[in-house]
């Protein structure tokens, strides 16, 4: 925090500096200010007026004058007799000094502000000896004081102070083109209540006289004694010294202890029996925290009327406000009509006896309770039979001792107490005791012997989150616990107990889950002839989708397939090196069965799968799987007869050449059997034609069906038909070729 700023710029112990400081330092000192030692005025020059500018020279150098542009200090001596001011050379006069102002006498103390019931007068002072000159202090402090005057109470006719202010203008003002009976007002902003406004009494509108209330008027009607002083509440004691905080009691002894305070209550009831107003019971003068009201709700409205003026203060010529709260005989009313059960109310003093009244409607039996407190000095027992309940009849007692402020190493307690009446020692209501004053609470220590170090104390291990998987965990109490004194435990902070925080949650039952394999479509066979395998995806999944754990033994997820023997070509290797494609036709005796993975392809996964004159490599089954949606469409073109009849017709020109100088594979029948159809006009063909040149029509047509394994039911597998490809031009990849035809012609010949 930065105290320093609360400090009084004008409240200090500095010493004051010299008007002109100029009197105390030469010339020759302010050019060593200046320049360093050893500097003086130039006197190489000699200038009209030295008080324009400061020029300093050295000895060792008088001719080299230097100066920073200002003049010397106000008071510096530049003449016999003549001291610089403000840039010029003059005779010092005790008029063009700076003077500070200085507060006069005060003045008497003028006339009260009031003529009773406390006002307020003034004395001023000026600040004239001397007057602040030439940029001197202004005075400091207040130009005027104050003084209660005329302490004692106005006499009971006097009326209300703001009261007579509000009624001093229904002559003159007009509110909204009409005039007004103005009564008293107290705004609900204690900023605002000393300065008048007033209620009007025919609208209820309130309207600000644009003024301060008159010096000495109460501030609020809840506060007897603090006033208003040239607009602002000054806060006055009950004993009518400012700022004193003294105050009433509850039957207003300034000071008091409530002890000569009565409290007085009554139900009264009448069933009325003829029509205009029916008295029911007066209240005193001095009565204070009045509160009137119906015990049952009825018809019948209540009625005040000041006893000592024959005044309505509350429905007069028979009208019925609605709740509301006002201004009367001094006091603030408040009065609420809920549900047809009024009520009425006043904080007091009243100073001046009330009557309450009825006005009956209907024959309904009227009911009222009051109840307020007077001093007992002004108690009067008359014809009304007034019941009294003596405070004195109660007593505040001893009821028990507070909790201790701490379990061990040192507490207090204190005394609690309660209300008991004397007459049976019987603990009653602590609102029977609110007259009288509360006995002060006695302390003791308690709780002295020393604590013991808190320690840390666990709970059982709650059941596992999860039976098995990877998340589960169990949880249990840890807690700071400090042992007592009577074999008990109280908890504490974690931050009294030394020791480590032990674990309060662990990993549990982080074990697989129990699971099913799961087993999905077999792949197309890796081979297009000959022996090859499939592959089926095995998984071993919770019903979550989760890994999990398998008790059955795992089912195959690789099988051998079997399909017709590669064709192999018996002619001399070193002279033509072919590639032989193997195309395929339905067989009548097993029908199609179409193995497709298109109900599990999730697209391509790859660019290039595009790439048309990739997509011989489609019977792949790796190459399959990267680019299922390609190949099955590539699939579908051919399936759909895309072939043109005239690749067929160059394909079996090419298939009788091959004939008359390849073997057939194996399980393909050379001649026609009786049974099997005759074969198309294939052998009748021309001879073909095909060439080095035109590797495009090496190619031979032959029907094959796959061998099923055991037990499973025989199948199909169609192989699209490939575009045609160059011969390979890579020399070694040929002797490779070659050499494996030769090995094979000389198996078959062995």
């Amino acid at each position: 925090s930065y105290d320093c700023l609360r400090d009084d710029p004008f409240e200090h112990d500095w010493p004051s500096l010299p008007q002109l400081p100029g009197i105390h330092y030469s010339m020759n000192e302010q050019c060593r200010f200046d320049f360093g030692l050893g500097y003086m005025m130039c006197t190489a020059f000699r200038t009209f007026d030295p008080c324009k500018q400061l020029w300093c020279s050295h000895p060792e150098n008088p001719y080299f004058c230097k100066t920073k542009k200002g003049p010397p200090l106000d008071g510096t001596m530049c003449a016999p007799g003549k001291h610089c001011f403000k840039g010029h050379c003059i005779w010092l006069t005790p008029d063009i000094l700076k003077q500070d102002g200085h507060w006069g006498a005060w003045s008497k103390f003028g006339s009260c502000s009031r003529t009773c019931g406390t006002g307020v007068k003034y004395r001023t002072r000026q600040c004239d000896n001397p007057h602040p000159a030439n940029g001197g202090r202004t005075c400091v402090g207040p130009s005027y004081e104050f003084q209660l005057c005329n302490t004692q109470e106005c006499p009971k006719d006097f009326e209300d102070f703001r009261e007579e202010q509000c009624r001093q203008w229904d002559p003159y003002f007009e509110y909204q083109n009409t005039k007004h009976h103005w009564l008293p007002y107290e705004h609900v902003d204690a900023k605002e209540r000393c300065h008048l406004y007033c209620e009007s009494k025919e609208t209820g509108d309130v309207v600000y006289m644009k003024r301060m209330v008159h010096d000495g008027t109460r501030c609020s009607y809840k506060d007897a004694y603090s006033i208003c002083v040239r607009g602002d509440c000054l806060k006055v004691g009950c004993d009518r010294v400012i700022g004193s905080t003294k105050q009433e009691d509850k039957c207003g002894v300034c000071g008091g202890d409530n002890s000569h305070c009565k409290v007085v209550k009554r139900t009264f009831s009448r069933i009325p029996k003829k029509q205009g107003y029916v008295k029911m019971f007066e209240i005193p003068a001095g009565a204070r925290h009045l509160l009137i009201q119906e015990t049952d709700a009825t018809t019948h409205h209540l009625a005040i009327k000041n006893r000592e003026t024959g005044k309505f203060i509350l429905s007069e010529d028979n009208y019925v406000p609605d709740s509301k709260v006002f201004i009367d005989m001094g006091v603030e009313w408040e009065y609420r009509n809920d549900d047809d059960r009024e009520t009425v109310q006043t904080m007091g003093p009243l100073r001046h006896g009330i009557i309450i009244l009825v006005i009956p409607h209907g024959g309904a039996k009227i009911s009222l309770t009051y109840k307020y407190m007077i001093h007992e000095d002004s108690l009067n027992v008359d014809n009304n039979n007034v019941l009294e309940e003596d405070s004195l009849s109660y007593e505040w007692a001893l009821k028990k001792w507070s909790q201790c402020s701490k379990p061990c190493g040192g507490g207090y307690q204190f005394t609690k107490y309660g209300c008991r009446r004397k007459a049976d020692h019987k603990m009653v209501h602590r609102s029977y005791c609110e007259l009288i004053q509360k006995p002060k609470p006695i302390r003791r220590v308690c709780n002295l012997q020393e604590c013991s170090q808190p320690i840390w104390v666990t709970g059982e291990w709650e059941p596992c989150s999860k039976s098995c998987g990877k998340t589960g965990y169990q949880v249990r109490s840890v807690r700071c616990i400090q042992p007592l004194h009577d074999n008990t435990n109280r908890s504490v902070h974690t931050k009294y107990c030394n020791n480590d925080r032990p674990e309060g949650r662990r990993p549990c039952n982080r074990e697989l889950c129990p699971a099913q394999w799961r087993i999905g479509p077999w792949s197309q066979c890796s081979v297009s002839c000959g022996n090859g395998t499939q592959d089926r995806p095995v998984l071993c999944r919770t019903r979550d989708n989760v890994i999990g754990l398998c008790k059955d033994s795992k089912p195959e997820s690789v099988r051998i397939c079997r399909l017709p023997p590669c064709p192999r070509n018996v002619s001399d290797p070193s002279k033509k090196t072919y590639m032989i494609q193997w195309l395929s036709r339905p067989d009548p005796d097993y029908p199609i069965q179409k193995i497709s993975s298109k109900d599990h392809c999730q697209g391509d996964k790859s660019m290039f799968c595009r790439m048309e004159v990739l997509s011989r490599y489609c019977s792949i089954p790796g190459y399959h799987k990267l680019c299922c949606k390609s190949c099955n469409m590539y699939s579908n073109l051919t399936e759909d007869g895309n072939a043109t009849s005239a690749n067929l017709n160059k394909n079996n020109v090419i298939e009788e050449e091959l004939l008359t100088t390849l073997s057939p594979p194996v399980g393909v029948p050379t001649t026609q059997s009786a049974t099997s159809p005759p074969l198309p006009s294939k052998t009748q063909a021309p001879p073909s034609n095909a060439t080095e040149e035109h590797p495009e029509i090496n190619a031979v047509d032959v029907p094959y069906k796959v061998d099923g394994l055991d037990n499973e039911v025989p199948q199909h597998n169609i192989i699209t038909r490939r575009r045609p490809y160059e011969r390979t031009r890579n020399q070694r990849i040929q002797e490779l070729i070659a050499e494996k035809m030769k090995r094979e012609t000389l198996r078959k010949i062995n």
